[in-house]
């Protein structure tokens, strides 16, 4: 009986044994366990926290791709308007240029349109002076081109009217040997029509005045070209008259004698022939 108790009782030290073995290994896997747990968990919140910065990094980077799109496009907005508003600015004072401009040929308009009926008057009344002198100032206006074509005549028959005028008060200076008052009524007809049709008789006029001014020098060419031009035949001879006797006046005796010969030779039956013959004789025995 004591034996069995003894049975007993190792077996069951032999069972404490073997549970306290059994305890210890599940405790040693117990811990082990909770290590695995534990670095398994570390590694959780590495990742977990490898995640939020990545995740705070994109985002970061998402928030600053925007900021650089919308600056991007808010400085592309910001040149578009500049260049709309500087296109406007242009606009503007180009508007305001044609204003400007459009008002000031208004104004010039309404100047020239009563320059124009002044003008007119003058016309009308027959004010030849007065309509050459205010010419100049006018055509350069704003006229229409019925305006400018009406004057232009109308000053041009003036300045034909006029020349005729004075060459008849030089001719009635001539008449009374006023030579000086003469001579300035032909320079003041040449000067109003230089082409008109009286224009070699006024040339003539003005070289007879001269050479009895004792100014023969100015006479001579205008003398020479009233000779030597062939359209204006009515005052060859007289041309060549002058020019002869101014050609004495200055001792040029030699020209004088061709002037007479060319005097003799082109009009053989002129009034002026007979004393032609007769000045070139006595030239060709003192000269």
């Amino acid at each position: 009986m004591v034996h069995e108790f003894d049975e007993e009782l190792r077996e069951i030290k032999h069972e404490i044994i073997e549970s306290r073995g059994l305890v210890i290994k599940t405790n040693n896997l117990t811990n082990a366990l909770s290590a695995d747990v534990r670095s398994i968990a570390k590694r959780q919140q590495t990742y977990e926290r490898r995640i939020s910065w990545n995740s705070a990094t994109s985002y970061v980077v998402f928030v600053l791709v925007v900021f650089a799109a919308l600056k991007l496009a808010m400085d592309a907005r910001i040149d578009q308007l500049k260049g709309e508003n500087e296109q406007r600015l242009k606009d503007v004072a180009r508007l305001k240029d044609e204003l400007s401009r459009s008002t000031e040929r208004e104004v010039a308009r309404q100047t020239a349109d009563e320059r124009a009926g002044k003008f007119y008057e003058l016309v009308r009344q027959g004010k030849r002076a007065d309509l050459i002198a205010q010419w100049e100032a006018l055509k350069n206006q704003p006229l229409s081109k019925a305006e400018s074509a009406v004057f232009g005549d109308a000053v041009e028959r003036a300045k034909t009217e006029l020349a005729a005028q004075l060459y008849q008060q030089g001719m009635d200076k001539v008449r009374v040997q006023r030579w000086q008052e003469a001579a300035s009524a032909f320079e003041e007809s040449i000067k109003q029509r230089e082409d008109s049709a009286i224009g070699p008789s006024v040339r003539l006029g003005l070289a007879d005045s001269y050479r009895h001014l004792n100014r023969q020098k100015e006479a001579i060419p205008i003398l020479t070209l009233l000779a030597d031009n062939a359209v204006d035949k009515e005052v060859h001879d007289d041309a060549l008259y002058l020019l002869a006797w101014c050609q004495m006046d200055i001792q040029a005796w030699n020209d004088a004698k061709n002037t007479w010969r060319t005097l003799i030779r082109r009009f053989p039956e002129a009034r002026f022939t007979g004393e032609a013959k007769m000045q070139l004789a006595q030239l060709q025995l003192t000269h």
